[in-house]
């Protein structure tokens, strides 16, 4: 009885490391349908052709969650008009080299998207960006005192030229009349002006980089599929668990490389990886509500997105702004976003998302963090318990002739903040992004949020430095890479003759305003 009994214990056994030997081979697997995986797998598609990819998606629709339009600000994060990019030092500097970094940034993705809008590889660049001015403005003797200081330094920068000031009330009637209508003339305020600003709709440009790479020989896109789980197999490839939530089977997926690009999903899975890189991250959940204006006469007489100042303790993507937005060819005007807390990991989790990512390894980092950041806390504190009144006044401050019938209120999207290991603070809230990858470059997550989307073919070329670092120095990705970014490896912002040659390019190819830079800006004449 127990030699029967043991030979079914081996049979189940067999039959079980049976089910889990991987039923197809791949050489790229991408989880999550969103920009980040689409602007990866359509990269190393153009570069090697000859790749297998495989991209699991959970929900029924691409770019459903942080990409879709209605759950971002579709800024076109160039540092234009986000304040928070520039603080004010102690010394009463203006710190500005983080808003020339990301304008790079920024300026790299369209040269990607303009590449990718002249190979035929992307629908008409008005379904995804669209001019539309981006302004900062404050009011209060210190706030304007702060904004003139920013000026001085950004105006003189090579890819802020063009940039206006003005403390005129009529002047800055005509840049933004719904802000100024209304609004006491004896009101300190001022504004900057940017003309160059964009609209991006990053819902419709990742589903057009999706429907690209369908079209592609050797590319599977499977929506409603779940990535479960992830194994490292002896020879250094990865056993990728997915369920098919239609039918609840699982499958087994061997990939050489695998990028984990679910966004707040994301730091699930790195820990299932169990790389040492990923120990000790932990996420804090920031949700978010827009108020959407419904009276189409007021969206028609605002054309900007009008950027302020944060409050104390708010993260970077509760950055107030009335924001003009173009979405599926539609005008809409939103204002917000007011900021919440939920414990889930993606809109549309779990609400046990938070708990079930709490490790030994990140538990104390968090704790820490938490300590650390009381601002933070009773921000968010403020923002949850705020009454329908509360949120109306917060937008007359933008729109002082606004009206509650005017507006609704809208669930935005669901961010997740990056908790880091410190050594003096035990733990340490990060805003922005960060690729954690495998030291054999075999595995790669991306962690964060704001800004993200718009600086996304940046942060890919960061992710193929660090994951195919010999197929980047090849002669073939080198020219690849050239051809998709024309001033891969320079800097633009050091460089009047590429950045006026790039900026013109790209501006006539995806339709976009853009001025003429030229060599008065290096002896200030």
């Amino acid at each position: 009885m127990k030699n029967i009994l043991l030979i079914l214990l081996i049979s189940v056994a067999i039959v079980g490391c049976r089910n889990k030997e991987a039923q197809e081979q791949t050489d790229v697997v991408l989880v999550g349908a969103g920009i980040m995986s689409a602007t990866l797998g359509s990269m190393i598609k153009t570069l090697d052709p000859k790749l297998k990819i495989n991209i699991y998606e959970r929900l029924d629709l691409v770019a459903a969650e942080s990409s879709d339009a209605w759950n971002n600000a579709g800024t076109g994060h160039s540092a234009f008009c986000e304040l928070n990019y520039t603080p004010e030092l102690p010394n009463g500097q203006i710190e500005f080299k983080k808003a020339i970094s990301i304008n790079e940034h920024f300026e790299v993705s369209k040269q990607f998207w303009a590449y990718m809008v002249s190979a035929g590889k992307l629908p008409s660049p008005t379904s995804f960006i669209n001019n539309v001015p981006h302004i900062s403005f404050v009011w209060g003797d210190k706030n304007v005192l702060y904004l003139k200081k920013r000026y001085d330094v950004l105006s003189k920068q090579l890819l802020f030229k063009g940039m206006k000031y003005s403390e005129n009330y009529d002047t800055l009637a005509k840049w933004m009349p719904l802000v100024m209508k209304g609004r006491s003339r004896k009101q300190k305020v001022a504004a900057t002006y940017m003309s160059i600003g964009t609209d991006v709709n990053f819902g419709s440009l990742t589903r057009g980089l999706i429907s690209s790479l369908r079209k592609e020989k050797g590319v599977k896109v499977e929506l409603n599929h779940e990535v479960k789980n992830l194994k490292r197999n002896p020879d250094g490839t990865w056993l990728v668990t997915v369920t098919d939530l239609k039918t609840e089977k699982d499958k087994y997926i061997s990939a050489k490389f695998v990028f984990i690009g679910a966004g707040g999903g994301a730091l699930r899975l790195l820990q299932k990886s169990k790389i040492p890189e990923g120990k000790g991250f932990g996420g804090f959940p920031v949700s978010g509500e827009w108020l959407v204006c419904n009276n189409q006469k007021i969206v028609e007489k605002h054309i900007s997105k009008v950027y302020g100042k944060a409050g104390v303790g708010a993260p970077p993507m509760s950055v107030p702004h009335l924001d003009t937005r173009i979405i599926n060819g539609k005008k809409a005007l939103l204002f917000g976003p007011y900021a919440g807390f939920s414990s889930k990991f993606l809109k549309q989790g779990s609400y046990l998302d938070l708990t079930r990512s709490i490790t030994l390894k990140n538990m104390w980092p968090m704790l820490s963090t938490g300590m650390d950041n009381i601002p933070l806390t009773k921000y968010l504190i403020r923002q949850v318990t705020q009454s329908d009144e509360d949120r109306l006044k917060a937008l007359k401050e933008y729109f002082p002739e606004a009206e509650a019938k005017d507006w609704k209120l809208e669930t935005a999207g669901q961010r997740v903040q990056i908790i880091k290991k410190d050594k003096t603070h035990g733990g340490v809230l990060q805003f922005g992004t960060e690729v954690v990858s495998a030291q054999d470059g075999s595995l790669a997550a991306l962690l964060g949020a704001s800004p993200g989307a718009s600086t996304s073919v940046d942060i890919m070329l960061t992710l193929l430095k660090q994951c195919f670092p010999k197929e980047v120095a090849s002669n073939a990705w080198q020219q690849g890479l050239r051809k998709m970014i024309p001033s891969y490896g320079k800097m633009l912002s050091q460089d009047v003759a590429l950045a006026n040659q790039v900026r013109s390019s790209n501006s006539k190819t995806l339709g976009l305003n853009f001025f003429v830079l030229d060599h008065t800006w290096e002896t200030g004449k």
